[in-house]
């Protein structure tokens, strides 16, 4: 298509004279697009000049102008040295002049332009760079360096930041720009040479652009963006850089960051050191306290700008003012800045990708990114019809009604349709940024607490660690009102604030969470539904108040996803780290969340203890499948791959029976083929079997060890052939040999049980055939039944029950079931692992009768409802007495009791006549057994 048959508007002429000028100056031109030179040329007298002095280039230009903008780039890259400051020039005008005109015709949308500009910017600054640091290279200036550095300017990079960097530069920007060097390419001796020659190449460079010569100039170059620039040197080391960041950011270099990107020199070094500054600009945690330092920064702007007060055109600066452009990037910035170290969608540099992202993920509503978007293009397009007059990097609107006429002719709209327009924009852009950095400013006082709070309790919280900055104690005030009016809706109110009294005090540090709380007032709902029902959870919570950033996340409540997604989910995120601590420590964070979310969701009623139980015992299965080949790697890094086919991880207890409480460690077994491989090879080889204890162990310490973030598992391995006298890591032979031939009748009794959690696939199904064998062979049931009499008696005697209230514990309860289960199943040869399963294996066999086993399955049923409740809401055995009114409604709710005394005498019931149940098949002699 012909640039003719692409417009879509027009300028008019403001001073017809000048646009006649314009177009007398291309005759050739005729239609539409001589009437856009002459509407150009009479609004703008700096088009007019370009359009004059590019008259012969013109014609053809606008035959193809994305070809002719290529050619344009192509003549630049190939310019000499010391042609570039003239080439350079021609092209900047060349480029103003026709993304100008495909501006203002509508022929080249907003980001069309703005990316052409920016385009050009990338390559002027990059021919600039690798001509000044290729004269020091040449000079002999820059230690080590020869002619094939030059193109990549000898390991110095410019970062473009801004709108250059998020490909957004307008119409007459300065380029803001960054300069380092990667100080790993020299040696120690050199590094301050090499400093001082990437200094001179560097102001040559700022120079070549920005100085004023007669045939103009062609980019204003801002170099203040670096750390600390009143005393740190033009370009500087990427080392002294990041130590800058990590020690001394703020806020407003984190969301200048966003937009950051290498743009010429060493690319690749470039981004190798955003990829180090990722931590620094998003957080491992949402980071809502980032709002209030955003809201900051606008007002500072608008004080020292003198930008407050209501919208009135005359003279409102389109960027900085009310209802502007900066307030769009504000408001998408901090938002990414928010989440952007949860989710890597996030990272965008462009502020219309980011409101589109941000819309998508539910960060924003959709309806609020679009109206953004469309005022944001809108704003641009006006911001660059300002700085088209005179090549001016301005962003105020007129002061003057005939200021105001010009620029209405350049958009070819009526003057009032343009003020009201202009007006509409503005508001619409100030009222929804403003609700979002500000939404109580201005707005009704806070109702009055209709309750009388003990006021001790209340003064201390201003002793608590949390409490003890400024910063908190500020949004704490602002959040007291709605923290003591929800509370005094509470049934128990006194009760409620004693339980968020604990909580308080229990968290170390308070201005992310109370800003989180701030942001996302439902969160108090959640806190205080917590903080009132359970105590562990609650406990829980403040030490790891991170885990409320899952509930924001958007699929907090959804469905669970299943083992194996969460396995791929954690192993996708622990590939994305780089180093071997920051993965167990993402791994920490990140299974903390999944737990909150299943006590969360068993708390408040959406899933039951059967299902929490299998999702706990999901994401223990998920985190061990998905940490094992993280440790295999680590561990082969230095003794080299495992020798043979590998291991596999054995889950045995609760977590082979596929269900856990909020509180379950983890019994394992890891068992190895070397396949007849005697040692490892690596830069330390070990023996196989030295080699396997050694992983094992490194695996128990990577779920185990007390990190940064916490520990994952507490881990028992006492079940491992013979136990803890015996190897950490057994052999398949070994293993095999042992279980058919020495192993106690408690160990084929727990084999029943046995799950492949983790490893080697094909180690795992040989462990499952042996399991099967072993559990298919005859058994003689009358030493079954004596060992499981004599394992009973001895458990009895050496754990006794905690009271009424103990689920686990005592005869016909949890554990007494289990055991009972376990002794069908191997009785029956049964394969299943579930307490189900191995109850209807004694039925088959005719060791237990139908009613004996609905029976046994009504009291396990019961006793798990109880343990898993209890284990959620306390670490200490269920109390009535010391338990908030929360949690005996969620234990009630749970049970579907009537009242904590009705099922106190059914769980002692249903354990009674469990416990008799048991003690009489265990005197009895299977019919079937085998």
């Amino acid at each position: 298509m012909s640039f003719a048959s692409r417009i879509t508007r027009l300028p008019v002429a403001y001073d017809p004279d000048r646009g006649a000028e314009a177009r007398a100056a291309v005759p050739s031109l005729t239609g539409d697009v001589a009437r856009l030179i002459e509407g150009a040329g009479g609004c703008s007298p700096y088009l007019l000049t370009l359009t004059e002095k590019e008259a012969n280039w013109l014609p053809a230009a606008l035959d193809d102008p994305e070809a002719a903008f290529e050619t344009v780039l192509k003549d630049v890259d190939a310019a000499a040295p010391d042609a570039l400051p003239k080439v350079l020039r021609q092209a900047k005008r060349r480029v103003a002049l026709l993304t100008g005109l495909a501006d203002l015709a509508g022929v080249w949308p907003l980001l069309q332009v703005t990316g052409a500009l920016t385009r050009f910017a990338d390559l002027a600054t990059h021919t600039a760079l690798r001509a000044t640091v290729g004269n020091e290279i040449r000079r002999g200036k820059l230690p080590g360096a020869t002619g094939d550095d030059i193109e990549r300017a000898g390991g110095m990079v410019a970062l473009a930041m801004g709108k250059m960097g998020a490909g957004e530069l307008n119409y007459s920007s300065d380029i803001d720009l960054i300069c380092l060097f990667d100080e790993t390419r020299f040696d120690p001796d050199d590094w301050h040479e090499a400093r001082a020659s990437f200094v001179r190449a560097t102001r040559k460079m700022a120079a070549l652009l920005s100085d004023m010569t007669a045939d103009g100039y062609v980019f204003r170059t801002d170099l203040r963006l670096r750390p600390d620039p009143s005393v740190t040197p033009v370009c500087m080391a990427m080392a002294a850089a990041e130590t800058y960041y990590e020690s001394l950011g703020r806020t407003w270099e984190r969301a200048a960051y966003i937009k950051a990107r290498a743009c010429a020199g060493d690319i690749a070094a470039g981004e190798r050191f955003l990829k180090t500054l990722t931590p620094f600009v998003f957080r491992k945690h949402l980071d809502f306290a980032a709002i209030q330092d955003a809201h900051d920064m606008r007002l500072r702007i608008r004080e020292h700008k003198g930008l407050g007060g209501p919208i009135t055109l005359p003279g409102h600066n389109m960027k900085l003012g009310r209802g502007g452009i900066r307030e769009i990037e504000f408001f998408t910035q901090t938002r990414q800045l928010i989440a952007g170290g949860r989710d890597p969608d996030l990272r965008v540099r462009g502020t219309l990708d980011g409101l589109r992202v941000l819309a998508q993920k539910d960060w924003i509503p959709q309806d609020a990114a679009d109206i953004l978007a469309d005022h944001y293009v809108a704003h641009r397009e006006v911001e660059h019809r300002l700085q088209m007059v005179r090549d001016a990097q301005t962003h105020d609107l007129p002061n003057s009604d005939a200021g105001f006429q010009r620029l209405a002719c350049f958009t070819g709209r009526d003057l009032d349709e343009l003020k009201a327009d202009l007006h509409r924009r503005l508001t619409e852009v100030h009222e929804l940024t403003e609700s979002f950095f500000a939404p109580d400013a201005g707005g009704p006082a806070e109702p009055a607490v209709q309750h009388e709070f003990n006021p001790e309790i209340i003064a201390r919280w201003r002793s608590y660690p949390a409490l003890r900055s400024a910063r908190a104690v500020e949004i704490f005030e602002r959040l007291k009102p709605e923290l003591l009016g929800r509370l005094a809706g509470a049934a128990r109110p006194d009760e409620a604030l004693l339980a968020l009294d604990g909580f308080l005090a229990g968290l170390p540090a308070g201005v992310q969470l109370l800003s989180l709380f701030e942001a996302n007032p439902q969160l108090i709902d959640l806190l205080l539904d917590i903080v009132g029902t359970s105590p562990a959870l609650a406990a829980h919570l403040s030490r790891n108040s991170g885990v409320f950033d899952a509930v924001i996340g958007g699929d907090f409540f959804s469905d669970w996803p299943g083992m194996a997604a969460l396995r791929d989910e954690l192993a996708a995120r622990i590939a994305d780290e780089d180093d071997y601590e920051r993965k167990l420590d993402l791994a920490r964070r990140w299974a903390k969340e999944w737990h909150f979310r299943i006590g969360v969701h068993h708390l408040r009623g959406l899933i039951d203890a059967g299902q929490a139980g299998a999702q706990y015992a999901d994401l223990a299965e998920a985190c061990l499948a998905a940490l094992y080949p993280a440790v295999t790697t680590q561990f082969a890094t230095k003794h080299g791959p495992p020798p043979g086919r590998g291991a596999m991880v054995l889950g045995m207890g609760s977590l082979g029976a596929a269900r856990l409480n909020a509180s379950s460690d983890l019994d394992l077994i890891v068992i190895y083929d070397a396949a007849g491989i005697e040692a490892s090879e690596g830069r330390r080889p070990l023996a196989a079997r030295a080699y396997y204890a050694r992983l094992t162990q490194a695996m128990v310490t990577a779920v185990t060890a007390l990190m940064s973030e916490g520990r994952l598992y507490e881990i028992d391995m006492r079940l491992r052939p013979s136990g803890t006298q015996g190897p950490v890591a057994t052999s398949l032979a070994s293993f095999e040999s042992y279980q058919k031939d020495e192993a106690w009748v408690w160990e084929h009794l727990a084999l029943t049980r046995a799950r492949a959690v983790a490893g080697d696939p094909g180690v795992s199904a040989d462990v499952e055939a042996v399991r099967c064998a072993v559990l298919g062979a005859q058994q003689d049931a009358a030493k079954v039944l004596q060992e499981v009499r004599e394992m009973r008696a001895r458990i009895a005697a050496a754990k006794h029950p905690a009271g009424p209230w103990d689920a686990k514990l005592g005869p016909g309860r949890l554990q007494d079931v289990e055991l009972t289960a376990q002794a069908a199943a191997l009785l029956a040869g049964a394969t299943d692992r579930s307490i189900e399963a191995g109850l209807a294996a004694g039925q088959r066999i005719g060791w237990l009768q139908d009613d004996e086993s609905a029976t046994l399955n009504d009291a396990y049923g019961l006793c798990w409802k109880v343990q898993a409740v209890s284990k959620l809401l306390s670490d200490k055995p269920f109390d009535p007495e010391s338990m908030g009114e929360g949690g005996c409604a969620m234990m009630l709710r749970e049970t579907g009791a009537e009242s904590l005394t009705a099922l106190e005498r059914e769980l002692a019931g249903v354990a009674e006549r469990a416990g008799a149940v048991i003690d009489a098949v265990l005197e009895r002699m299977p019919k079937g057994a085998g």
